[in-house]
């Protein structure tokens, strides 16, 4: 996959003003909205501002899913925070967060909420307090859990999975992070950030509902969680409810109150006649239906909160013994780390050191894009051994397989009297822009003979004997299938000598040569 991130197929409204058609939509589509995902992008601070030890958040996105036309349809919108006035969105975002009638998804959202309530009391003016509340709640990272433990039938770690893995798992399809530590505050936002910012709160919204399926279909909702007592149910209710000529609003904001107060008095919690009519009081901008029997039956089972104290809108302070020497010894590491981001060579391949000549690197997880890309061009690039692994282990595969270390970690540095000569910390985001420094920072001779003559998959080489049709078929017996459509077309094949993955000079295959010969400036 390239640095170019697609506009999604779904539709994406960039909210930038409260006067805007796309704010009233915004507006709209909550009125109908019983699930919504949450995301945030910000800049991270290099030190602290003025107004708070937080990073500002630039944009929220919220992606909504309803019910329309007998089908489940979902919109995403980005909601401008450096350019809509907080103070006159504070009112809106509350009433969603804690609204009743409304799902929140988000994924380790915490953090992000942390950020917003801060960006809230921070530059929202006088009298805009942040937000501390959402509610009910549901952690992509512990829907995943629940779908692998009944799977899997063990215990898993909650945290133990990132996004990108978790879309890759669930929905087959790879999650690019590439411009998630893009400058977020500058203004106008480019169509790769508007799609990477878009595509990261619906994909919540797409592993829910496999989620929900797969909940309703073994009905574990229905054993875990009895239906709601009949005798919960308002009368008066029922006949609001059966008065079909009664205007929508009066209808909203009635189903709301009796809901409330039939809320108010089941679940527990003591809620004022003046808090319950305050919920309501937004029906005009939130969804004040009730959700549907199951879905509530979802919510009362997995539902959660995130409730925000003091101490969580504090920046963490340390609890060293002397805060002098563990400030200086900080301010050391940091001058090393910033001495060693430049190459300094020779590499370990280098003949002078003994070395063979060919250019070999290891990419740590941060880079692992970079490891593919530098494949098509028909450079050495392996991954880690572990899918998460400790620095120690790094350091030793670099060592013994006489590797540059590559990486986008700044701690990673502080090993560079381990790994001297073999550590590099990468400085672009993109992939496409990635390579380029490689191969100018390492003095890479890239041709056009060495493109795609590395398996992507393993980084092993290709059997130098392109193989016939019959030979290919043969060679992926019971390992790979190779479509019927390719056997009239007279195409080579090759395959990779260790891990035995075949491929053929298809179009998929010209387009990669195309692109690499356009990235390299192989024509220039």
């Amino acid at each position: 996959m390239d640095s170019h991130i697609a506009r999604p197929a779904f539709e994406i409204h960039l909210v930038s003003s409260i006067d805007s058609p796309e704010f009233t939509l915004l507006t709209h589509t909550l009125t109908r909205s019983h699930l919504i995902a949450l995301d945030a992008e910000w800049k991270p601070l290099q030190t602290p501002d003025q107004h708070s030890s937080f990073p500002r958040v630039s944009l929220l996105q919220i992606a909504c899913q309803f019910h329309s036309d007998h089908r489940n349809d979902s919109v995403a919108f980005l909601l401008d925070l450096l350019s809509v006035p907080l103070s006159s969105i504070w009112h809106l975002l509350r009433d969603v967060f804690v609204s009743p009638y409304v799902l929140k998804l988000g994924f380790r959202f915490k953090q992000d909420l942390v950020y917003l309530s801060t960006t809230f009391s921070s530059y929202g003016g006088g009298g805009v307090s942040g937000l501390d509340r959402i509610e009910p709640f549901m952690d992509i990272a512990s829907i995943y859990y629940h779908l692998q433990h009944k799977q899997k039938g063990r215990k898993l770690h909650k945290q133990s999975k990132s996004l990108t893995a978790i879309c890759s798992e669930v929905l087959g399809f790879s999650l690019s992070k590439e411009l998630q530590c893009s400058d977020w505050s500058v203004r106008p936002l480019t169509e790769e950030q508007i799609a990477y910012a878009a595509m990261d709160a619906h994909c919540l919204l797409e592993i829910f509902n496999v989620f929900y399926s797969k909940v309703l279909k073994e009905g574990d909702v229905l054993r875990n969680v009895s239906a709601v007592p009949s005798t919960e149910m308002n009368t008066g209710l029922r006949v609001i409810l059966e008065k079909q000529d009664m205007h929508e609003k009066i209808l909203r904001t009635k189903v709301s109150e009796a809901s409330n107060i039939i809320r108010a008095t089941a679940s527990g919690f003591p809620q004022s006649m003046a808090n319950i009519r305050g919920i309501c009081s937004a029906s005009s901008s939130i969804n004040c239906m009730p959700m549907d029997e199951d879905l509530q039956k979802v919510v009362k089972s997995y539902g959660e909160r995130i409730i925000l104290k003091e101490s969580d809108k504090k920046p963490k302070t340390s609890k060293r013994k002397s805060k002098r020497s563990s400030t200086m010894k900080v301010g050391c590491i940091e001058k090393q780390i910033v001495s060693d981001e430049d190459w300094h060579g020779p590499p370990p391949w280098d003949l002078s050191l003994g070395g063979d000549g060919c250019p070999k690197f290891l990419c740590d997880v941060m880079v692992e894009g970079l490891a593919k890309h530098l494949r098509c061009v028909g450079v050495d690039a392996a991954v880690p051994f572990s899918k998460n692994p400790y620095s120690r282990e790094l350091i030793d595969q670099a060592h013994k397989e006489k590797r540059v270390l590559l990486t986008r970690d700044a701690k990673l540095l502080r090993h560079g009297y381990l790994l001297r000569n073999q550590i590099y910390r990468v400085k672009n985001l993109l992939k496409n822009e990635q390579l380029l420094e490689v191969i100018e920072t390492f003095d890479l001779k890239i041709s056009e003979d060495q493109l795609m003559s590395r398996c992507t998959k393993c980084n092993g080489r290709f059997i130098q004997k392109s193989l016939t049709t019959e030979e290919a078929v043969q060679a992926a017996k019971g390992f790979q299938k190779i479509p019927n459509c390719l056997f009239d077309q007279n195409l080579e094949f090759w395959q990779c000598m260790d891990c035995h993955q075949l491929y053929w000079e298809g179009i998929q295959y010209r387009n990669a040569v195309q692109k690499f010969i356009d990235v390299c400036k192989l024509n220039d």
